[in-house]
């Protein structure tokens, strides 16, 4: 009788890169889940640093001027607060390296 015995490969085990992070320290964040209801302050924090994922969603270390703690949170249950307007109605882009201020490029004439 002939015993067959099963193939072993040493197969490497697949790598795979470490999701990114979307949300940059110091950032405006809410938490998922509003419903449609406005955006308050209270519901408004700011990223205060990145932390390693936990499975395949990254984690954030979170807080509200209001609270005296600071909460972790994955990327998942995360969403970018909209920029508000009271700079003028300048991104921030603009607020950030001005309005296009020395940015035009000179052409050489020949």
């Amino acid at each position: 009788m002939t015993s067959t015995s099963p193939i072993r490969h040493t197969a490497r085990p697949i790598r795979r890169e470490a999701p990114t992070h979307l949300f940059a320290i110091g950032q405006s964040v809410r938490l998922k889940g509003g419903f449609g209801r406005s955006v308050l302050p209270a519901d408004i924090y700011h990223v205060t640093a990145t932390l390693p994922p936990t499975g395949d969603s990254p984690q954030y270390r979170i807080r509200n001027d209001d609270e005296r703690f600071e909460r972790v949170t994955t990327q998942d249950s995360l969403e970018p607060v909209g920029m508000s307007r009271s700079g003028g109605g300048a991104t921030l882009i603009e607020r950030t390296f001005g309005h296009g201020q020395g940015t035009e490029t000179k052409q050489s004439r020949d």
